[in-house]
């Protein structure tokens, strides 16, 4: 007697860039499907920018010098280059805090079943938060034209700008992904996602002249990868405030915003895929 025995072959994913993208956009996808069906998440996240928008220029702009004006107007030019980095950098918490609210709920063991790429599941991730981050600041660019925000050096340049804000956004977010793969629960990752945010992007250019800040402070600020990239977009915009620092980044913010931007990319991006493995293995 013979007996035939039927062997159950769980597919494989096919490997390769290719595949690895594909399931990137299949993963992005379903986090934007998800966002559409859950609106709040999209209108509180543009309601603290707008607040943001409105607080400081009317609140400060009276207060503030730039340069030697104490203009409102030109606070309101000034400031929107600092609000706008910063409302694509704090997308980091809530970056964070999906992935470990699939990782609590046991969704990451699903997708651990399918034949798919591994590190798909945190690009895809990143991919639609960089989605919602892009009609975040969109929205915010609108509002801020209305406040008196304005372009001085045409719009070729201005979409420049914007393109080294999404960067610095996506570049953070996959900072946000390694909190979420580091803690256990979505609130810690919220928590653990904006105390570090704070420090960045208050000790930087954003909101003040850093020449006024004392020598080490004006140091650090200068080299932080935030203010590089709000030196960038000011200079885009044709934006007063733009910093004589003799920092090498406040002297190429372009160069310095694409570099830092990149780096924080490679390497977080790394750590993050790492991690990830090491929680699903």
């Amino acid at each position: 007697m013979s007996v035939v025995t039927d062997t159950v072959r769980v597919p494989r994913a096919a490997g390769g860039i290719g595949q690895s993208v594909r399931d990137s956009l299949v993963v992005a996808k379903r986090n934007l499907i998800r966002m559409t069906r859950i609106p709040e998440m999209v209108i509180f996240g543009l309601i603290q920018p707008i607040m943001f928008v409105v607080l400081f220029s009317y609140v400060f702009g009276g207060s503030m010098v730039v340069g030697n004006s104490t203009d409102p107007a030109d606070y309101r030019n000034f400031l929107m280059a600092g609000i706008f980095a910063q409302t694509v950098t704090f997308a980091t918490a809530g970056a964070g805090a999906g992935i470990a609210d699939d990782m609590h709920k046991g969704l990451i063991d699903r997708f651990r079943s399918l034949p798919m790429a591994r590190g798909a599941v945190l690009t895809g991730r990143t991919i639609a938060d960089l989605v919602q981050t892009a009609l975040t600041l969109f929205v915010l660019a609108v509002v801020a034209l209305l406040v008196g925000w304005r372009i001085h050096e045409g719009i070729w340049k201005a979409l420049g700008a914007f393109g080294l804000l999404l960067l610095l956004g996506y570049a953070f977010t996959w900072v946000g992904a390694l909190i979420g793969l580091s803690v256990r629960t979505p609130e810690a990752a919220t928590s653990g996602g904006l105390i570090w945010l704070f420090p960045v992007t208050f000790v930087s250019n954003a909101f003040v002249d850093s020449s006024k800040m004392t020598p080490w402070l004006r140091h650090v600020a200068d080299w932080n990868p935030f203010s590089a990239t709000v030196q960038a977009c000011r200079e885009l915009f044709g934006n007063p405030g733009v910093s004589n620092s003799p920092a090498w980044p406040m002297q190429h913010a372009v160069w310095a915003s694409l570099i830092w931007s990149v780096l924080i990319i490679v390497v977080f991006r790394t750590l993050a895929v790492r991690k990830y493995r090491g929680a699903t293995a």
